[in-house]
C-alpha cells in the first residue's frame, strides 16, 4: 500500500524549510550530507525489487530467500511482492 503524500504550499511549507533548516544547523547536517544520504536512500531502494509485509526484502539476485519460497509455496504469486514492474 503506499501512501499518497500531498505537496505543502504557503506558509505550511515555508515553516517547515525554517523548521529543518534549524535542526540541520542543530545537528551539523549539511546539504552536501543530506543530499548523499538522499542518494544512498534511492540507489539501495532501487536495489530492492521484493519486499512483503513484514518488510522482508529481496534484489532478485541470488537464491530466493526463505520468506519468499515460503510464500510462494503456499500460493502466493511473486508478483504480489514486486515493488515496482521489471
Amino acid at each position: 500500500m503506499t501512501c499518497a503524500v500531498q505537496p505543502l504550499e504557503g506558509e505550511a511549507r515555508e515553516r517547515l524549510i525554517r523548521w529543518i533548516q534549524r535542526r540541520m544547523i542543530e545537528t551539523g547536517i549539511t546539504f552536501d550530507a543530506l543530499e548523499q544520504a538522499l542518494a544512498n536512500d534511492m540507489r539501495a531502494s532501487d536495489a530492492i525489487r521484493y519486499r512483503d509485509a513484514y518488510g522482508n526484502t529481496w534484489t532478485g539476485s541470488g537464491d530466493m530467500p526463505t520468506w519468499l519460497r515460503r510464500a510462494v509455496a503456499a500460493g502466493q504469486s511473486i508478483e504480489h511482492f514486486q515493488t515496482r514492474a521489471l
